[in-house]
């Protein structure tokens, strides 16, 4: 995120918090959950990049833990959410951002193992870098399977989302190109607020008593 660590802090420990009262919220709805969990991940995801000011940077565990919660987790997570929490008729063409967030992740995850994250302290932001091969294209693949899959949910509250990951993503690219990964993660987290809102309007509803007298 960008300013400072204790914005990272700070941001992360409210945005966790507001996770938890999601999870909370779609208890009685098993297939909500990792959807109503993001939130508690994106915060936790803040949290970390808090220590990676902390240790100005480098390739430190700390830096190693973002990317693969950025990278490779996100890519395959998201996806994944969205089909279980879809409507049943969005589920077939929901396989697709399936397929593309699993073939990312995998490259995501093979070339974390092969190769050295960096985080470089820039100003007020931070910078991550990794020195992926065929970098657009798995850039590409990374927006289909977390936008995409959110913008063909048939579910208007993840369209919503969607559409504010992808303002997101665009401003993102357009102000900090550089460090475009960490700032879109940050606006990424924020956002995920919508999904709270979200599992409460699904929550199953307490009838209400009939005021009948009974018989």
């Amino acid at each position: 995120m960008c300013w400072s660590a204790t914005a990272d802090l700070i941001a992360g420990g409210g945005i966790a918090a507001v996770g938890v009262a999601s999870v909370a919220s779609a208890a009685r709805r098993p297939l909500d959950l990792p959807l109503a969990a993001l939130p508690l991940l994106l915060g936790a995801h803040q949290i970390v990049e808090a220590v990676v000011w902390h240790a100005q940077g480098g390739t430190g565990p700390a830096t190693l833990a973002w990317a693969v919660i950025a990278l490779p987790l996100l890519a395959l997570w998201v996806p994944a959410a969205v089909l279980c929490a879809a409507p049943p008729g969005a589920r077939s063409r929901l396989l697709i951002p399936l397929a593309v967030g699993t073939a990312t992740c995998a490259a995501l995850a093979q070339a974390l193992a092969t190769r050295s994250v960096t985080a470089e302290i820039r100003g007020h932001t931070v910078g991550y870098s990794l020195g992926l091969p065929w970098a657009a294209l798995i850039v590409l693949g990374y927006l289909l399977a977390t936008i995409g899959s959110l913008l063909l949910s048939g579910d208007r509250g993840l369209f919503l989302f969607g559409v504010l990951m992808g303002v997101g993503a665009a401003v993102s690219f357009a102000l900090w190109r550089r460090e475009y990964i960490s700032t879109w993660c940050a606006f990424a987290a924020l956002c995920s607020v919508v999904l709270w809102v979200w599992v409460r309007r699904r929550r199953p509803r307490t009838p209400r008593p009939s005021g009948r007298p009974a018989p």
